[in-house]
Parts: C-alpha cells; structure tokens; sequence
C-alpha cells in the first residue's frame, strides 16, 4: 500500500520543521557548551559572519570573489567532462568494437574517488587551474559518458533498422538517430555530473588552489575560524543546491517539451 503524495504546502511545512529541528539542536549543543563554542559556533554567529564575508575580504577576496573563482573551475572541469564524455559515450554505444576497447579501461578508472587524483594534480599542476580541473573533471566524467552510453544502447531498434535500410551513413546515424534518442539520459547524466562536479571542486581546493571557497576555508581552518568555516561550507550548499534545481527545471522541461511527461 502505497502512501498519498503530499501537496506542495504539505512538503513546504515538513521541510520547514525539519530545518527548524535542525537549527534548534545545532543552538542548544553550542549554547549549553556541550560543543566548545570555539568548534561549533551558534547559528546567529555563522549567519552574521556569512554576511560579513560578502563584503570584507578574507584569505585575499571576499566570498563572492572566492565563489567566481570556484565556479570559473567547476565550469571548465564539468564542460571538459560533457565534451568529451557525451560524444566518446554515443561512439561507444554505436560502435561495438570502440566500446570492447574503452571499457576495460574506463572501468578500471571510474571507481577510483576523485580525490584520490589530488597527489598528482599537485605534482602536475601545483596550485594553478589544471590541478583542480582535473579533478573536477575525474568526477564529472563518467556519468556522461555511462548515460551517454546507455542512451545510444537503449535506443529503439527499429529506428535503427530503417535508418540503415535507407543507406543512412554512421556520422548522420549518430547524429539523427542516436543522439535525440539519447537526450533524456544525457541530460539526466549531465545532472549527476554537476553535482559530482561541485563536490570534487570543494575537495580540490582544500589542497591543490590558492583561491576559491575550498582555500577559503582552509586558511580559516588554520587560524581556528571555525564561523568562517561554516560559512564558506553554508555557500557550498547553497550554490549546490542552485546548480541542482537549475539543472532539474532544465530536465523536466525537456522531457516537457518531448512529450515523456505531461
């Protein structure tokens, strides 16, 4: 038996109590001195150094400077991703004999965590832009490339049958057939990229940048700010969380506009 779905106002509410249940246990383990204000500053000292971040600079910017910065790299790492990982994911989907070579090695490769990239991007690339791309992109790339695949494997069979009765050749097959019928999937690939994406930027930074939230937090760390910290990790969610629901409206408005959903 299956549960009614809640209405919007019903959903609002319950993330709101659960928000408000949150706020209140993080206030009474700071104000009882169960945590050391020192390691868990309250809720109106984070937010208030939040704000005051948005205009003093701290560790050489202010934090929207330091959020430019960051989202400069998560755009060159998840587009690098995209460009390579949805075209290289369609080839393989249609061509048997490039996925019997890709795969082995990409299967090696993908469940290696992102982070553990981190040594060589330091030794490559020291503090510069590549090292964090290149870990931002060791994230991002292989659910583009997965769903890329999965899409152009799953495509109707009889599309295909009669693009080829027609003499139709591999690059407009690819392009025509393959590549609108495996729009949902990328898209939905394209999804779990970015947010795989912006959580290997946050981890790159802590170790391979000299500007960014990530660094940001870092240098806040070694002086014991813990309310800079926090702050800097409230803007990591927040701009997550923006990245996120864009991509969703994105997503369901292409499903909208196709017709899989009313």
């Amino acid at each position: 038996m299956t549960s009614p779905s809640l209405g919007f106002r019903e959903t609002m509410l319950l993330g709101l109590a659960g928000l408000a249940s949150f706020i209140g246990l993080w206030s009474f383990l700071s104000v009882s001195g169960i945590v050391p204000a020192q390691f868990l500053p309250g809720p109106l000292d984070v937010a208030s150094r939040f704000f005051d971040l948005l205009t003093a600079p701290f560790a050489g910017a202010t934090l929207p400077a330091h959020l430019a910065s960051s989202f400069q790299r998560y755009a060159y790492g998840v587009l690098l991703a995209a460009a390579i990982g949805v075209p290289l994911g369609l080839l393989m989907g249609f061509f048997r004999l490039l996925d019997d070579i890709v795969t082995p090695l990409f299967d090696g490769l993908r469940f290696i965590a992102p982070i553990a990239w981190v040594p060589f991007a330091a030794l490559w690339f020291g503090t510069g832009i590549g090292g964090p791309i290149m870990i931002i992109f060791a994230g991002a790339f292989p659910p583009c490339l997965i769903n890329a695949y999965r899409g152009a494997r799953f495509v109707e069979p009889r599309l295909i049958e009669a693009a080829r009765m027609l003499g139709t050749p591999s690059t407009r097959m690819i392009l025509e057939v393959l590549l609108p019928a495996a729009v949902p999937s990328i898209i939905a690939g394209l999804r779990v990229s970015a947010g795989l994406g912006w959580q290997s930027l946050v981890g790159a930074e802590l170790i391979v940048a000299a500007a960014g939230v990530g660094f940001m937090m870092v240098q806040a760390q070694g002086s014991v700010q813990t309310p800079t910290v926090m702050a800097g990790m409230i803007a990591i969610g927040l701009v997550g969380m923006l990245i996120d629901v864009l991509l969703r409206q994105g997503e369901g408005w292409l499903r909208r506009r196709r017709g899989l959903e009313s």
